[in-house]
């Protein structure tokens, strides 16, 4: 047996944290196209588990003002009204071409603008977009006046994708000439198709240009879906990307990317998987794969977030993650996503401990690792897939020479697979 020392990956530096901000919310998008089996009760218990993380309210991805998504809102707001939770809209603008138009806009946001739980920015109507910039100015200009018409301020606070390089800022706040930018443009946490880690340029210079900021946080990017077939180096980002948040860009509001996108073969989602909602080909892709233990990480965060400073831990948990397939495996059915060699054949453990302890992760006979972690801080480590085949991930806690609590992953890791799957499955050693 190979015995190595778990490679270190970062540990939060607690005497360093930035300040607090003045406006420190933070939100999760929910994907309201993923809410048609929805009743008032699912939302409250979609709610509740989000508010018992620190999570304020949910960004409301709406793809379409005919069907049944209008219908679901009038549930997410009874549920929120009742919960003290906040909502905003962010309109999908490609999800179903052509389907918004400037007026269908303006009447959802309308329809809850005097809502106690809409969320304001700067006593205005925050309103956001997934991409929306080939619509021009006009349109949207059009939207800010037809609600200004009606007493309604808004805040634009839009996602145009095709912007989301730094060097653009300025090309875009000049394409925009007549909108109000004075609100926290945000930009999705996708990376560029490179085996690098994320920076945080884009953030900081359209924080520098407008002055208040909306950061991106997500666990994992991957997508099986229509023509988008594809995975980004996010083996760790789930931790450093919070960094990155408290302690380089300190925006106003973070939004989580996201509560609920497993319906569209995507791997960045933290909330619980409904029973009741159709999976269709995205079966393949989530079924099984629980990602509730990554909100452990995300309420830490949350909380640091908030305080500006590190929550004390008073329970010892380590969260854990992994892909159940090599990613050079051939499977039998569906096509190998592109970047497929970027994430790395490795379990990736993230200790909290209250106390010094070890944390050992064992793959099989061949694949062991050890680190002494230090209570009260987070520690990063990666143990790599072992070469024999069909093993399941252990995790164990060990003080003074004992093992005083261990878990096994949920899923074996095997060469064997029916289809392409870079979702990888999340679990917790806790107390």
């Amino acid at each position: 047996m190979v015995v190595s020392r778990l490679p270190f990956f970062s540990v939060v530096a607690f005497g360093q944290l930035a300040n607090v901000v003045s406006a420190a919310n933070v939100f999760a998008h929910f994907m309201v196209q993923n809410s048609y089996s929805y009743s008032q009760d699912d939302w409250a218990n979609d709610i509740a588990t989000a508010q018992s993380i620190g999570i304020d309210g949910f960004a409301l991805n709406v793809a379409s003002p005919s069907g049944y998504e209008p219908d679901r809102i009038e549930n997410a707001y009874a549920a929120a009204e009742a919960a003290g939770f906040k909502l905003f809209y962010s309109f999908d603008m490609v999800s179903v071409s052509g389907a918004w138009s400037s007026d269908t806009i303006a009447a959802q946001i309308e329809k809850h603008a005097t809502s106690s739980n809409t969320f304001l920015w700067n006593d205005t109507v925050l309103v956001s977009t997934y991409a929306g910039q080939d619509n021009g100015n006009d349109f949207w200009v059009a939207v800010k006046s037809t609600l200004s018409d009606q007493g309604i301020d808004i805040s634009f606070a839009p996602a145009l994708t095709s912007y989301r390089d730094p060097s653009l800022t300025e090309t875009m706040l000049s394409t925009f000439t007549r909108m109000t930018f004075q609100s926290p443009t945000f930009f999705f946490c996708r990376l560029d198709d490179v085996n690098e880690t994320l920076t945080v340029g884009t953030d900081l210079a359209y924080k520098s240009a407008i002055k208040e900021s909306r950061t991106a946080v997500s666990p994992w990017q991957f997508k099986d879906i229509s023509d988008q077939n594809w995975v980004e180096q996010s083996d760790t980002l789930w931790n450093y990307r919070w960094q990155q948040a408290i302690n380089d860009v300190q925006p106003d509001i973070v939004e989580i990317v996201t509560w609920n996108d497993y319906a569209e073969s995507s791997a960045h989602y933290i909330g619980d998987i409904n029973p009741n909602v159709a999976l269709y080909d995205a079966a393949a892709h989530i079924t099984g794969i629980d990602h509730a233990a990554w909100r452990i990480v995300a309420q830490y965060y949350i909380s640091y977030f908030k305080t500006g400073a590190a929550p004390a831990i008073t329970e010892d948990q380590v969260v854990f993650w992994y892909r159940i397939h090599p990613r050079d495996t051939t499977c039998s059915g569906g096509t190998q996503p592109r970047m497929y060699d970027f994430p790395a054949d490795a379990v990736f453990a993230l200790a909290m401990l209250a106390e010094d302890g070890t944390v050992a992760v064992d793959i099989g006979n061949t694949s062991h690792t050890e680190c002494t972690a230090s209570g009260g801080q987070l520690i990063m480590g990666i143990t790599y897939f072992p070469s024999e085949d069909n093993q399941t991930p252990a995790v164990s806690l060990i003080r003074n020479g004992a093992t005083v609590n261990s878990t096994n992953g949920q899923q074996v890791i095997t060469t064997s697979c029916s289809y392409y799957n870079f979702n990888p499955v999340v679990g917790a050693l806790s107390a």
